[in-house]
């Protein structure tokens, strides 16, 4: 074997330590020296059937086909190439429905109940769809009730529906406007837990709908028509001296009997009179949360308050 690299001895030594093999072409001679190698004889004598050879011929051309699909598909779908194959459609996901609320009629006799009875039916309630979205009804609040008996007060405060905070608390007037119309109160010496004493006082505070309309949206008629009946009984187990219509919802449901056109009157122009519910006065005024957008109507809100407690020492 001819070195064709001109490597020396010392060379070739450091190479083999390395582990590194020197190869070198054979030379003509060596090639002319080696032994032959044996071919195999392929007996071409015996002849084929045609239909074996065709058969290999379209199995081979449908491997190919099968390989070039695969192949173009790979190639498909590391580019994102859409539309190559036609894809299987997939199904859409089905969306499940939210269960109604079930409704459940109010229970008779509402007019006959007890404050105690009102008071775990209205708990209860299903009468709209309301009930889905509560997380408590919001009865009331104010001076104690005795044995079951409804308190007994001077001043029943009617707010229209519960925002998110009473909804949570279950309690009226809760957060900065309760804070206002604790204020109020205060102004006036009374409060929402105050008892009625011998020189009069004693406040119960409720709303029209017992239960938070979603989104602190406005009451819906349907919803004011379940829930005034308990309001009804409220007043008339309450018996109080005076009632206090805060914001247009609880004046349209307190006047809308006795005064017809009060659903396309402004609150506005209702202020500075009296009129009357179950026989009782009722005094109109601007709701606590509208005062706190309007500042400036505290004035009217302090004269509206003027105007029954005038009211309630005329009528003593």
């Amino acid at each position: 074997m001819t070195d064709t690299l001109h490597l020396d001895k010392r060379q070739r030594a450091m190479l083999a330590e390395m582990g590194v093999r020197v190869w070198s072409p054979m030379s003509e001679a060596a090639v002319m020296d080696a032994p032959a190698v044996e071919t195999l004889a392929v007996d071409t004598s015996a002849s084929v059937p045609a239909e074996v050879v065709m058969q290999a011929h379209a199995d081979e051309a449908h491997s190919f086909a099968a390989a070039s699909a695969l192949a173009t598909q790979a190639i498909a779908n590391a580019a994102g190439v859409e539309g190559v194959t036609r894809h299987m459609p997939t199904a859409a996901p089905v969306l499940k429905e939210k269960p109604e609320p079930l409704i459940i009629q109010r229970p008779e006799g509402i007019d006959q109940m007890d404050w105690s009875a009102l008071h775990t039916t209205v708990s209860s309630c299903q009468a709209c769809t309301l009930c889905s979205t509560r997380n408590n009804t919001v009865f009331g609040v104010g001076a104690p009730a005795v044995e079951g008996q409804a308190p007994q007060v001077d001043w029943l405060i009617v707010g229209e529906a519960p925002g998110e905070n009473e909804d949570l608390q279950g309690e009226p007037f809760v957060g900065q406007a309760g804070k206002l119309l604790d204020n109020m109160l205060a102004a006036m010496t009374l409060s929402r837990t105050g008892e009625r004493t011998a020189q009069g006082g004693g406040v119960y505070i409720a709303n029209v709908l017992k239960c938070r309309p979603p989104g602190n949206r406005n009451p819906k008629p349907e919803e004011v028509a379940q829930c005034l009946p308990y309001l009804e009984r409220q007043v008339a187990l309450l018996k109080p001296k005076i009632i206090l219509a805060m914001g247009r919802f609880a004046v349209q449901a307190l006047l809308r009997d006795t005064l017809p056109e009060v659903e396309s009157t402004p609150l506005g122009k209702l202020r500075g009179r009296v009129y009357e519910y179950q026989n009782l006065p009722v005094v109109v005024t601007y709701h606590p949360n509208y005062v706190l957008r309007n500042l400036p109507e505290k004035a009217k809100v302090w004269a509206d308050l003027c105007l029954a407690m005038a009211h309630l020492k005329g009528s003593e």
